[in-house]
């Protein structure tokens, strides 16, 4: 018979198999039905369809509020804010741990809209001021309250806070310290971004729905020419955004600027800024910015198109540095969401805009354009200086009714005197 050599082999001996760690992020899977690729996915129609017939849904509506005038647009963003908030404080939200803190839900509310309350204080106090001038108990009530504003604010403030810190529970301290956290990011992050938004309307709504329309712009045209084009990858955060679609919709987006700009600028009642909070339509002077100036076209473009001149309007040029900002920035927002989301291992922020997740997930960029748009205006658009208007606004706002006539009375002695000189 013949022996066998089996030799045993120690435990020691047997050599060590290194497992690679794995990584925290969602990675995602291939589909069945093709790559990641909008272009590649065969059930790409199916998702368009809900995707376009939503989309015209939205505009449709959007349309008609704007039609509609300032306040009712700023009714839209309260509205759209504290849709948003729901979304994102349901984000973190345990049933578990909330069952045995009742009432603590409320406490995020609380802060909400003590945040709404100081943020549209101070930027609507001057037209709210404006809209009560001819009732005379209204106006003293309504100028108390902007007086007093901030301390009402503080104070708001201060009775979350201890409410907080009475509502404290053992073995829940993580969970609500957390929660306290998570609800100052959103007012912080969310809610004081989009707040420029409103800012923008009372400026004109032209320097909203620019900005805005820009955004949707490029939202569109970069899903068209990603899902008909796209196949090389953006970024890793978004796995179906490709280079195709960002330099398609970035184009799109610039040319569109400067032609919306011009169709725009010619409504009036879309370039008035609004200084009460009054509806209905406006009629004003335009300014220089929105009446056209005449260039000369070199003569080697007359050769091949049959202009020799055409009309601008000075704000189209403004217009591309909103195009180029919407094309090339405001797409980062949505890829902060996106790491947000793959963060916490969602989808989408809700559910409530079928083909488009919920309305965190269309307003991300939104919020940065909503910034941009007014520090822009602000800094290269708004006329620096003392006006009439603004000193207006400071009597108004800060004086009396009886100071106020006071004031009017000297006045009229020193112009007196002056004539009399003259």
């Amino acid at each position: 018979m013949q022996k066998e050599n089996n030799t045993a082999v120690s435990p020691s001996a047997t050599p060590r198999v290194r497992h690679r760690r794995r990584s925290n992020e969602v990675v995602p899977e291939p589909k069945a039905n093709g790559g990641n690729f909008l272009a590649d996915d065969r059930n790409k129609y199916k998702s368009m369809w809900i995707r376009t017939h939503s989309t015209v849904w939205m505009i449709g509506g959007f349309a008609l509020i704007v039609y509609m005038g300032h306040l009712y647009i700023t009714a839209m963003v309260v509205v759209i804010q504290i849709f948003m908030a729901k979304e994102l404080f349901n984000l973190l939200r345990k049933a578990h741990e909330d069952r045995h803190l009742p009432g603590f839900r409320l406490l995020n509310w609380h802060f909400f809209f003590t945040a709404m309350f100081f943020v549209y204080g101070r930027l609507l106090s001057q037209p709210l001021v404006n809209t009560v001038t001819s009732d005379k108990f209204l106006y003293q009530f309504v100028s108390s309250l902007v007086k007093y504003h901030m301390a009402i604010c503080y104070f708001l403030y201060i009775a979350g806070f201890m409410w907080f810190i009475l509502t404290l529970k053992k073995k829940m301290y993580k969970y609500q310290f957390s929660q306290y956290a998570w609800t100052h990011m959103i007012l912080i992050v969310v809610f004081t971004q989009s707040s420029f938004t409103v800012a923008n309307i009372f400026e004109g709504i032209f320097w909203f729905l620019l900005p805005a329309s820009l955004i949707v712009i490029n939202d569109i045209f970069a899903y068209i020419f990603g899902f008909f084009f796209g196949r090389t990858p953006l970024i890793k955060l978004s796995p179906k955004k490709t280079w195709e679609g960002f330099i398609g919709a970035s184009v799109t987006t610039v040319i569109s600027a400067f032609m919306l700009a011009n169709i725009l600028g010619h409504f009036h009642w879309l370039t008035c800024p609004r200084k009460d909070l009054s509806t209905g339509w406006l009629q004003c002077d335009p300014g220089p910015l929105f009446k056209p100036e005449n260039y000369i076209l070199p003569g080697w473009i007359s050769q091949w198109f049959p202009w020799k001149e055409i009309y601008v309007l000075p704000v189209q040029w403004h217009a591309l540095c909103f195009g180029l900002f919407a094309s090339i920035i405001a797409p980062f927002g949505g890829f902060f969401a996106s790491g947000f989301k793959r963060a916490f291992k969602i989808k989408d922020f809700g559910d409530s805009i079928p083909g488009h997740g919920g309305i965190t997930d269309r307003m991300d960029c939104q919020m940065v354009m909503a910034v941009f748009a007014y520090i822009y205006h602000q800094s290269f658009v708004v006329r620096q200086g003392i006006s009439v208007e603004m000193i207006l606004d400071q009597i108004l706002t800060n004086l009396t009714f009886e100071e106020q006539q006071s004031l009017l009375m000297k006045l009229g002695q020193i112009l007196q005197e002056r004539l009399e000189q003259a």
